[in-house]
């Protein structure tokens, strides 16, 4: 669904023939960045202003993944899965190269990018803020760290899928109802860094309004990523070659939705991935950091900060 002002939805088909959405914002001409949305979330989330892209040079598309929004739904897909949309998109705009970047629960979708054969060649860089890590990340304590609302919402202490996509349903009627009512859930579970973060009631809104996108068509979409994240990712974290394809991560060191410890892991399992932890900063801090993203993201060539830990491991 399109309002007034909004870019017009446009729509791409995969080889399996799955109906994708997908908007583009910013210079027309500009370098082109996927932007992979949170869990739950659409295409609407958000982004910097349309002005502020153009005057960056950066093409940005925003899609909603299958289920969510106006995608149709995939039943059983794989994070893996997202580099077939990725691919789909792609094609219809006729984009030879482009980059990518996720934030939180489209973190994982981005690295499935990276690692994907198809597009190796395609995918000029990858940027990952406040992700999670697989469920199954050997010598990570998946849970520590992470506050209870997450913690219940992707099962700890209930490994059956049907509790946890009871637990996705429900709470996504009460948000289909009252889509406030999901971020005023959240504020309950935020610290101090998060809730300064959302201090501005626009950005509220456009929060709240990504949610009633999102979950416009059912909780679907938010059933499908929380199990596709719970499972394996079908993709190899060791296989991404960051020589041809660098790839960077960025997280708060107060995250309690994705800890910290996500991030260092990932980066420990990415052969020369960089990795910047920022101290007093949370999980929604990451939209204050996209701008600055995007400019790494669309740069031809720039030597990584001092801020910057390569290849960092778990506990640095």
């Amino acid at each position: 669904m399109t309002r007034d002002g909004e870019p017009g939805i446009e729509f791409a088909h995969r080889a399996d023939h799955k109906r994708v959405a997908f908007e583009v914002t910013g210079a027309p001409d500009g370098f082109p960045v996927f932007l992979m949305h949170g869990t739950p979330g659409s295409r609407r989330g958000p982004k910097p202003r349309s002005i502020v892209l153009y005057r960056m040079g950066v093409r940005l598309i925003a899609y909603d993944r299958p289920g969510y929004g106006d995608s149709e739904r995939f039943e059983g897909r794989d994070v893996a899965d997202a580099a077939r949309d990725v691919e789909a998109i792609a094609d219809q705009l006729g984009l030879r190269r482009f980059a990518v970047a996720g934030r939180s629960g489209g973190g994982p979708h981005a690295l499935a990018c990276a690692a994907d054969e198809r597009l190796r060649g395609r995918v000029t860089r990858v940027a990952v803020l406040v992700s999670l890590a697989p469920s199954d990340a050997m010598t990570l304590d998946w849970f520590a760290g992470m506050n209870a609302d997450n913690t219940r919402g992707f099962g700890s202490g209930r490994p059956d899928t049907q509790s946890v996509v009871e637990e996705i349903r429900q709470r996504a009627e009460r948000a289909i109802g009252d889509p406030r009512l999901l971020l005023e859930d959240l504020i309950t579970h935020m610290g101090p860094p998060d809730r300064r973060a959302i201090n501005d009631a626009a950005l509220r809104r456009l929060i709240t309004d990504t949610y009633e996108e999102a979950l416009r068509a059912g909780p679907y979409g938010w059933i499908d990523d929380v199990l596709a994240l719970r499972r394996s990712w079908k993709f190899d974290l060791g296989a991404i070659d960051t020589a041809a394809t660098p790839v960077r991560l960025w997280h708060g060191a107060e995250d309690t939705f994705a800890p910290a410890s996500h991030g260092r892991w990932l980066a420990a399992q990415i052969p020369g991935a960089q990795i910047e932890v920022q101290a007093g900063a949370a999980h929604f801090d990451a939209m204050g950091q996209l701008p600055r993203i995007l400019s790494w993201l669309t740069a031809a060539d720039e030597p990584a900060g001092r801020d910057l830990l390569i290849g960092a491991r778990p506990g640095q």
